[in-house]
């Protein structure tokens, strides 16, 4: 349907385009036609891919929901409440947060405060003339392109949630999600995508592996930093298991984020485009095929045993490590994105371990590593020419340069200020309980 009426349209602007002699001899009539048929054509591409840009955002909405399900399933039952108020409030201080300014920061039109860097197109939100097929060359409203990236930037403090979850202070975590989301994401992601410095130097990130999953995972290095491991995680430099509520819901809630992964990624096409958006699908498919397999090879090969977390956490490790380049990498080095991901996704656990920074759910190793590797594997698999990995080492120095301090620095004035963690008791006894006043999961026998 899509190439039909892109076909028809091409055809009615090239009888437009024509000679004016060769236009002189064809009717009146005929002639008002084809303009029509070029303008119902071009309207009918800008509803299909204004439709499908509304569906990949509702994907990406759903990833919050797998988010939630993720943590809390990997969470302790005591502190249930407390994490899902925080995947709750998450998407909507960033909403806000980016309506406010956050979307104006990323895509300010004109750097015309710090060069390539830094820039802004004002407070709030106005469409001007451009809620219209003119928009973004026919591609989507401006309502649509907003309400899509604004569910992107709610993404990246939903990561850092995860990793510092069971002792962080609640109101803490929501002045950190404020300005990181807020402020701190825009400004690093207008440097690729608003068309700032590093997009000018040739960086390429498709869809986030650095401008949204490493952003996050820089920032939940810092905090869990910052903030120490949970009571009892490293006793005499062994490593205490602290079981999730429900192993099912984590589950649950890794199927939703590879659902929603089809929206994050194959809405970056920015269009309904049928070819490119099915190569995309099938390279994030697959890439998270491979990471989920050898994340389970490589937990056996070190553990000994069937490690379920290990292919969960895989399967979302090769999503992040396709997501920089799903549309340049071909499928079968895809599968080789995947795996190598899967790899790294462990690897990076057990060190994390080994320096006690205690990571609830895998956020760091997932999202940083394996988004660090992500974003390299362009400068070596990309059909593109033009990609290098020198630049894209270049792009992921710059980016780590800039958010970890500033996420170190935003946890370190907290702790310092209002403090980041909760008390002893509350920590040892639940959070749902002294926090929230309500338990997650809670059992009524008759008497």
């Amino acid at each position: 349907m899509i190439n039909l009426l892109t076909n028809v349209v091409q055809d009615s602007v090239a009888v437009m385009e024509a000679p004016a002699a060769v236009v002189a001899e064809v009717p009146a009539e005929v002639t008002a036609a084809v303009a029509d048929a070029a303008a119902a054509g071009a309207t009918a591409l800008f509803t299909a891919n204004n439709i499908w840009m509304m569906l990949a955002t509702a994907l990406v909405f759903i990833m919050h929901l797998g988010f939630a399900g993720v943590e809390a399933g990997f969470g302790q039952s005591k502190n249930t409440v407390n994490i899902l108020f925080k995947n709750t409030i998450t998407p909507i201080i960033g909403l806000i947060t980016y309506l406010i300014c956050g979307f104006n920061l990323m895509y300010p039109g004109d750097f015309g405060i710090i060069d390539g860097v830094l820039g802004f197109a004002g407070f709030g939100l106005d469409a001007g003339d451009g809620a219209s097929i003119d928009y973004a060359g026919g591609g989507y409203t401006y309502w649509t392109d907003f309400l899509f990236q604004g569910m992107f930037a709610a993404t990246a403090a939903t990561i850092v949630s995860g990793a510092i979850a069971e002792r962080v202070k609640l109101s803490s975590y929501m002045i950190f999600t404020l300005l990181y989301v807020g402020i701190v994401y825009p400004i690093l992601g207008s440097w690729k995508w608003g068309a700032g410095f590093l997009d000018a130097a040739g960086f390429y990130d498709f869809a986030g592996s650095t401008l949204v999953h490493s952003v996050g995972g820089w920032g939940a290095l810092a905090g869990i930093i910052v903030i120490g491991p949970r009571l009892g995680k490293y006793v005499d430099g062994k490593v205490i298991d602290k079981p999730g509520t429900s192993v099912p819901l984590a589950v649950i809630g890794v199927f939703l984020l590879w659902l929603g992964w089809f929206g994050f990624n194959g809405g970056s096409v920015l269009s309904a485009d049928p070819d490119l958006v099915s190569f995309v699908l099938v390279t994030t498919c697959m890439a998270a095929c491979t990471g989920g397999l050898f994340g389970f090879l490589t937990a056996y090969a070190v553990f000994k045993r069937m490690d379920l977390g290990m292919v969960l956490n895989g399967i979302l490790a090769g999503l992040v490590g396709i997501t920089a380049g799903a549309d340049v990498i071909s499928v079968n080095n895809s599968l080789i994105v995947g795996a190598v991901a899967g790899i790294i996704v462990v690897l990076s656990a057990i060190t994390l371990d080994k320096f006690k920074l205690d990571d609830v759910v895998g956020a760091v190793s997932v999202h940083l590593s394996c988004g660090i590797w992500g974003t390299l594997a362009v400068g070596i698999f990309s059909m593109n020419p033009e990609h290098s990995f020198a630049t894209q080492l270049y792009g992921v120095a710059m980016y780590a340069i800039a958010a970890f301090p500033i996420a170190f620095i935003l946890f370190f004035v907290l702790k310092k200020t209002v403090g980041v963690r909760v008390s002893e008791q509350h920590e040892t006894e639940g959070l749902d309980t002294h926090e929230h006043g309500i338990r997650g999961y809670t059992i009524v026998y008759d008497e």
